[in-house]
């Protein structure tokens, strides 16, 4: 327990020592949630798209009209959106200074055919371009319970989005729906309308999928940017095609003109995601036999939070579901950064095996604008999970 209280001491006294100037709203937290602030708390969501103040629950149409029929105006009129096949609807947009705090959202249908885009100011190229399952966490489209810092899956869909995003003039937020059916989506984007500093860095996310990896070619997380800022996280959907262990590769970090050899080496892709020994635990059974399993975990900074085991009969491929935040941690680079990570494991005589595995991923990051250019996003079919 004095562990415990002295940990949250020190967590306190260092966010109150590094608050120098006027409080602003953009980095609230237990060390100076109590500390007053100029910013405006705003929120947009069905009920009030343009999240004017004084303005929500005013609908008198919307998807649950039908419900509250009898109750009128200010009664749930309009809890969601329907988005129609092939469409784009937009989120949010919002013309001022500020910052989004969370997103929450549930949205139906086929995650991996719902794409989210976020643009900064006038930007016409988003600087987040990712299926909405992926995004959250959930890149093979089944719920499982993500529980961290900066994003949180709670039960049954609730995504859950924490990542700071400043914006001086302008935010946008889409999302398309790619499949050929409807789909419906509950959500909230809350924000502060505030000044923002001059060293706030834009927020970043690029998904990219490769099936197979072709065969002693490392997998690319990111290779394109540009500019100054930050690397803050990492989720991957891994998708396993062979047997045995998969993950002996090296995640590597090129910064700053690296070219053959990286700045930043890992020892292994579950010694990156922060657990060890193929997340093995052992334990007995009630026969008094030796077991080893996969071990899901979820913390605030990194987790093997999805195992999918397979059913034995039509869903029989092992996938699995990872992340790793770097908020204590960033990588900052200056000029440009790259990020790979061998897709590894083992064959006969003790002997690595390169893989030809199935490797989603989405990267998130911080930089001054322009950004470099994302590749093009893959086809519905290219994203289908199947």
């Amino acid at each position: 327990m004095k562990k415990i209280i002295l940990c949250a001491s020190l967590f306190i006294a260092v966010h109150l020592n590094a608050q120098t100037g006027k409080f602003n709203g953009l980095e609230t937290n237990l060390g100076n949630i109590f500390r007053l602030s100029d910013a405006k708390t705003r929120s947009i969501s069905p009920e009030n798209f343009k999240g004017a103040k004084g303005q929500g629950g005013k609908a008198t149409s919307g998807t649950g009209s039908s419900a509250g029929r009898e109750l009128g105006q200010g009664w749930k009129v309009s809890p969601s959106v329907v988005i129609k096949a092939k469409t784009t609807f937009t989120i949010a947009e919002i013309d001022s200074s500020g910052s989004i705090q969370h997103i929450w959202m549930t949205p139906t249908g086929n995650w991996r055919y719902s794409i989210l885009r976020f643009y900064w100011e006038d930007e016409t190229t988003p600087s987040v371009e990712v299926p909405v399952g992926d995004f959250f966490g959930m890149g093979w489209g089944q719920y499982s319970p993500l529980t961290s810092l900066p994003v949180c899956v709670n039960p049954g869909s609730g995504f859950n989005c924490y990542w700071p995003m400043p914006f001086r003039k302008k935010c946008k937020i889409t999302m398309e729906n790619l499949d050929e059916k409807d789909m419906r989506v509950y959500y909230s984007v809350d924000y502060i309308l505030t000044d923002v500093p001059d060293d706030a860095a834009y927020f970043h996310a690029e998904f990219r999928r490769t099936n197979p990896v072709p065969y002693k070619q490392d997998y690319t997380l990111i290779d394109n940017v540009k500019g100054k800022g930050q690397y803050v996280g990492t989720y991957m959907a891994w998708g396993v095609h062979n047997n045995s262990w998969w993950g002996e590769g090296e995640i590597k970090f090129y910064i700053d003109g690296d070219t053959d050899y990286p700045t930043i080496c890992g020892t292994g892709t579950e010694d990156y995601f922060c657990g060890s020994y193929d997340f093995d635990t052992k334990k007995k059974n009630s026969a008094d036999v030796t077991e080893t399993n996969y071990t899901e975990f979820s913390t605030p900074y990194s987790g093997l939070h999805q195992v999918i085991r397979g059913d034995g009969h039509y869903n029989v491929q092992q996938r699995f579901g990872l992340y790793r935040w770097h908020i204590t941690d960033p990588i900052r680079f200056e000029k440009n950064l790259k990020v790979t990570i061998q897709d590894l494991g083992w064959r006969d005589g003790n002997r690595y095996l390169p893989l030809q595995d199935d490797i989603s991923s989405v990267v998130f990051w911080y930089q001054t604008e322009p950004h470099g250019v994302f590749p093009k996003l893959p086809s519905k079919d290219q994203l289908e999970v199947n």
